[in-house]
């Protein structure tokens, strides 16, 4: 049963459709065509609502959300970590705009 669901087959983080707990192995599903994705391991607790990180992701990086750069990561971030304001500067929504 899916844990977490992907917007965007693009994207480099998922949103937890339930709690996961550190250490625990998460199914994701694909919003557009309702497939299976990967299975994770969670590095941290993932509250309900947050991103689950699918892949590494570089400091400087996109985090990237329904197909789209939501933010900028801070630090290093690595599979499986709670992707949050902890790590990711959120991208302005008027600088969207000018993209």
């Amino acid at each position: 049963m899916p844990r977490f669901a992907i917007h965007n087959r693009e994207d480099n983080v998922g949103v937890a459709i339930e709690d996961i707990r550190a250490g625990d192995e998460a199914q994701g599903v694909y919003i557009e065509d309702r497939s299976m994705g990967p299975v994770i391991k969670a590095l941290e607790d993932i509250p309900l609502g947050h991103k689950i990180a699918l892949r590494d992701i570089k400091a400087g990086e996109s985090v990237i959300k329904y197909g789209r750069v939501i933010g900028v990561a801070t630090r290093d971030i690595k599979v499986g970590e709670h992707v949050h304001i902890h790590n990711v500067k959120s991208i302005k929504w008027g600088n969207l705009a000018r993209r």
